[in-house]
């Protein structure tokens, strides 16, 4: 075993039994817990600490932030390691809840106490808001100027709107390849807060020094100069560009890190759900963008107010998590977790974790389908005008809130069905469900009945029902590729699966462009249902038909959830007791 160095406290006076209000939690008094109750738990908690913060020794120990600030207190001594409930000193000494913390001594894994019970703790859902928010803000500065690419263009001459996309996006594939070994070396925590500091500093480079001339008209301060020195304007491309390619980079650090967070903050009933939430996040993101960059990036004026916007937005949402994103929770969420800690699982480089993927039965699959899914919204998404111009929609706030709603549809569709899969874990039956339903439903968005003409009211349902279905498949996914690859590193599955997926949709949707162009005339022989399709939906059905052939053949086993579900529970001395037990025991 690798030997650690340890850092524990004590649960809070929070933590308490309720009656134990006089003795500050070590009293042996009539009104209070007894001292052998007293130390049965401290010992508990000190074994689940040490299993929780094995912190290695590297460049000179670790730091005393590294704890998270859930465990408050004094350290337990040497001899109260975590043992069996009822085991440890009895003498019912006082021990003071606000010591300041000391450094423990190296320990090892045999050292920790197994028979722990895992639970959940209220913060993971700060946690989620933080990482959901801070994909929101990443996909809002990727699609800031789509929403009216000709303001863009006139204030940079020679520049387009999609040009900077794909460079945005270009450098989010990149970055994808580094974001695994980077999580496993630094940890979530650090590497969260950085990359939404390396947002924030993006966003203030495409912003510049426009936040001055918004301060002193705020304040009632009236400057020719501020308003007309192009030193307060809008900046120069390159700088625009830099910018927008430090949040491009920043981004995988959000978009990767859900199975994660999932993993180390949620139950086994959660993790779809939770995952779910924060992958698809970024399409309200993308709503946002449509939204309020359609309302104030009209004008040079409009898009100077428009970046520092978000600017000010990604400051703030960067500074909260400084201080409220935390690394691990004090306790592990699943017996799967448990069981990854207590065997010391380590992740090996990105490289050979890729290697052992696609070497895993059934990983194939769903990598798969989570490319299916992305390249489609991904396609609709580039080409919601010219969808909704098929169907009779041409105004373009209506068709700026047809596209708002088909994000919001998929979001929605990913909490539902998310927890659905958590209670049921039936991946592949809710897969193929959704997968052969979007089949469905994207054929309206190209296809025109002669005989009835065009249908907004069936175009806006069939886009709204599209969302609802096609996008859970990327969460749902994300979690069976983790479940199929366990013990494998979460991040480095979401990695390649993001990499696929964005690899794909960029080859897909020039295909589909030219392909919109094509016309198919079905049974125009026969009056009653002649019709035509354009061809980037023959385009998308060929690729949801093909993903459906293939992912109808999954049959691996859910590694996961087979150590989530192997565990005996049951009651011994009073005590909740959770031993682990091998996969293919009775």
């Amino acid at each position: 075993m690798e030997e650690v160095e340890m850092q524990a406290m004590t649960v809070g006076e929070s933590r308490h039994h309720p009656s134990d209000k006089n003795n500050n939690g070590c009293g042996s008094g009539g009104g209070g817990m007894s001292g052998a109750m007293v130390d049965a738990a401290r010992s508990a908690a000190e074994g689940m600490a040490g299993l929780i913060y094995p912190l290695e020794v590297e460049q000179g120990g670790v730091d005393d932030d590294d704890i998270h600030a859930e465990l408050s207190g004094p350290l337990l001594s040497p001899g109260q390691q975590g043992g069996s409930a009822g085991e440890g000193d009895h003498s019912g000494g006082h021990h003071p809840h606000h010591s300041p913390p000391q450094r423990r001594k190296k320990r090892t894994r045999s050292d920790f106490d197994p028979e722990l019970t895992p639970m959940t703790v209220p913060h993971r859902w700060v946690q989620l808001g933080y990482l959901s928010l801070l994909a929101l803000l990443s996909d809002w500065i990727c699609f800031s100027t789509a929403s009216n690419p000709e303001a863009f263009e006139h204030a940079y001459p020679g520049r387009t709107s999609a040009g900077l996309i794909d460079k945005f996006l270009f450098t989010n594939v990149a970055s994808c390849f580094f974001v695994t070994d980077v999580v496993a070396r630094y940890g979530l925590q650090r590497c969260v807060q950085w990359s939404s500091i390396l947002m924030a500093l993006g966003c203030w480079f495409r912003s510049g020094l426009g936040i001055i001339p918004v301060v002193a008209r705020i304040l009632g301060i009236e400057s020719e100069i501020l308003e007309t020195s192009p030193l307060f304007g809008l900046v120069p491309y390159p700088m625009l560009l830099a910018g927008t390619l430090m949040v491009g980079a920043a981004q995988p650090f959000f978009q990767c890190t859900p199975p994660l967070l999932s993993a180390q903050w949620f139950a086994s009933d959660e993790r779809a759900t939770s995952t779910a939430v924060a992958l698809n996040f970024n399409q309200i993101g993308i709503a946002t963008a449509f939204l309020v960059g359609g309302e104030m990036a009209v004008d040079n004026e409009g898009l100077r107010k428009y970046f520092v916007l978000i600017a000010l937005l990604c400051t703030l949402t960067a500074m909260g998590s400084l201080f409220h994103f935390h690394d691990l929770p004090p306790f592990p969420p699943s017996t799967s977790e448990l069981e990854k800690l207590i065997k010391n699982e380590r992740e090996p480089p990105f490289r050979e974790s890729v290697r052992t993927f696609f070497a895993s039965p059934g990983f194939a699959r769903p990598l798969a389908a989570f490319v299916c899914s992305i390249s489609i919204t991904n396609v609709v998404g580039a080409f919601i005008d010219e969808v909704m111009e098929r169907g009779g929609v041409s105004d373009r706030r209506s068709i700026a809130w047809a596209g708002v709603g088909f994000e919001f549809a998929i979001v929605l569709g990913g909490i539902v069905l998310g927890r659905w899969v958590d209670k049921t874990k039936s991946y592949k039956k809710v897969t193929l469900l959704c997968i052969a339903l979007s089949l469905i439903l994207v054929i309206p968005l190209g296809l025109t009945e002669h005989r009835f003409g065009k249908e907004p009211a069936l175009l806006v349902a069939s886009l709204l029902g599209l969302g609802f279905f096609v996008g859970p498949v990327q969460p749902i996914n994300a979690e069976l590729a983790v479940d199929v690859t366990y013990p494998g590193d979460e991040t480095a599955v979401e990695s390649v699966q993001q990499i696929g997926g964005n690899l794909f949709s960029a080859l897909l949707v020039p295909l589909a462009e030219r392909a919109a162009k094509a016309d198919y005339q079905l049974l125009p022989n026969v009056p009653s249902l002649a019709s035509d399709i354009r061809g980037d939906v023959v385009l998308m059905m060929a690729v949801t038909i093909l993903t459906y052939i293939f992912f109808s053949g999954f049959n691996a086993p859910l590694k996961r959830s087979i150590a989530d579900g192997s565990m005996h529970q049951g009651t011994e001395g009073g005590h909740h007791l959770v031993s682990l037990v091998a996969p293919d025991s009775p």
